[in-house]
């Protein structure tokens, strides 16, 4: 019996050791970053990575993310560095290939305005529900009928049951 439950575990461990080989990239493959020769040129490469947003985790920038875009977003970064190109060059690059949601602090402008008043239209709206509601609550509570006689005595006796 145990043997046999021995040889069920070892099957099971393969089978899902081949499965994580099939399912993509080794995680070793993806950690692996070779920075610029030129220490002043990956100086401005990290400097960029730190202002761009990883587009899979979203609150990240691609130097803090693990994700396979995040690196590919750094090599393209480090390439163009490596080329020559200036900051806003680099920067113009990815913000035309992924638009400004890869900023993570994107200009504000018409397309944006979204992004920088949309939380405060939030707050202000489910402000101005709240103070309703409560508002149209009050009333309700003032505009209740008062107890008839009938209804007093009967809560009365209950009270005094009890």
């Amino acid at each position: 019996m145990m043997a046999a439950r021995k040889g069920v575990f070892g099957l099971a461990a393969l089978v899902f050791g081949v499965l994580m080989l099939l399912a993509g990239d080794p995680p070793l493959a993806q950690a692996i970053d070779l920075p610029l020769p030129d220490a002043a040129q990956e100086a401005r490469a990290r400097s960029l990575h730190k202002q761009l947003r990883c587009l899979v985790c979203q609150n990240q920038s691609i130097v803090d993310s693990n994700a396979t875009l995040a690196r590919d977003l750094r090599i393209i970064v480090r390439e163009r560095v490596a080329a020559g190109e200036s900051d806003r060059q680099v920067l113009d690059f990815m913000v035309a290939r992924y638009g400004d949601w890869v900023l993570m602090n994107p200009p504000f402008k018409a397309a944006t305005l979204v992004l920088w008043i949309g939380p405060g239209l939030i707050f202000l709206g489910a402000s101005v529900g709240v103070f309703f509601y409560f508002r149209r609550a009050r009333r309700q509570f003032a505009a209740a009928a008062p107890l008839s006689k009938a209804e007093r005595r009967r809560l009365d006796a209950l009270f005094d049951d009890g």
